[in-house]
């Protein structure tokens, strides 16, 4: 299927936020153009609780897709929004795959209270940390709670994502409890937790060693505080060692490491426990 593109150059963040479409405080419209107007090309047909907004990251220096997902038929306004951060060589868009079902299916069927995903693109590789050209911490901690707060919507109370998203997902509740500001729940899935440098260099991600540890979340279970954290990860999944060892160092409210690998049919499988997981742990 065909990826999208980026039509025309990056516009200065003012601009994207005021001009065009409402993008994110229209939730539900299946908007498949930019915030500028000009038609965005699609790799999914969107679903109507589904909305797609590019924006300007200062942070990040570039343009980014802002997905949100919302259960079917409840607006947006004062729902209580996750993050849902994507994997290595991922995007956004990727959220848009399964989760507006499995979201929708569990606040229909009163498993959990209605709440917002908020997917965002982070970069390729970047293990949702700081470099020197492209601050996607940043971009999650200081932008997103403005874009949010600009059309009408909460800042995040809880993060989740896959792979690198996973890692990325702890750190972030990592940092938020540092500003005093800690999360009410996050999910991982499969977290990229490499326990040794030798593995985490290939990925060419950290500039070193040093900064590696210092961000790594193996190394850091105990500024996640009492945070009801939940996890899942295939016993034949690459990161099973790392995962096993955060289970036994943070005691995390729910575990689970059933039959599966580092692939989208365990993903698949435990994604609607993920939502479920969440939802679950969301203070309304």
């Amino acid at each position: 299927m065909p990826h999208r593109r980026l039509i025309g150059a990056p516009l200065p963040r003012r601009t994207l936020l005021t001009s065009g479409v409402a993008g994110l405080a229209a939730v539900g419209l299946g908007l498949s153009t930019d915030s500028a107007g000009h038609p965005v090309e699609q790799r999914v047909s969107l679903a109507k609780n589904v909305s797609v907004e590019r924006l300007y990251s200062q942070a990040r220096e570039q343009n980014v897709d802002v997905v949100a997902i919302r259960p079917r038929d409840v607006p947006a306004e004062g729902l209580p929004v996750c993050l849902m951060l994507h994997g290595r060589f991922g995007d956004a868009m990727d959220s848009v795959s399964g989760l507006p079902v499995w979201l929708s299916n569990s606040v229909a069927a009163g498993r959990v209270p209605p709440f917002m995903l908020l997917a965002v693109d982070g970069g390729p590789n970047n293990y949702w940390h700081r470099r020197s050209d492209d601050d996607a911490m940043s971009m999650l901690l200081d932008e997103v709670p403005q874009w949010l707060n600009e059309r009408g919507l909460s800042a995040p109370v809880a993060a989740a994502g896959i792979s690198m998203g996973g890692f990325g997902a702890l750190v972030y509740a990592r940092r938020r409890r540092e500003l005093g500001d800690p999360l009410q729940a996050a999910g991982a899935i499969a977290p990229a937790l490499h326990t040794n440098w030798r593995e985490m260099r290939k990925r060419r991600a950290f500039t070193n060693e040093a900064e590696w540890k210092a961000i790594d979340p193996l190394r850091h279970i105990d500024s996640l505080g009492d945070l009801p954290i939940g996890v899942w990860c295939g016993n034949g999944d690459r990161f099973i060692e790392g995962t096993r060892r955060f289970i036994r160092l943070a005691r995390p409210t729910y575990a689970s490491t059933t039959p599966g690998r580092h692939n989208k049919t365990y993903f698949r499988k435990a994604l609607p426990n993920l939502v479920d997981f969440i939802g679950d742990h969301l203070h309304t």
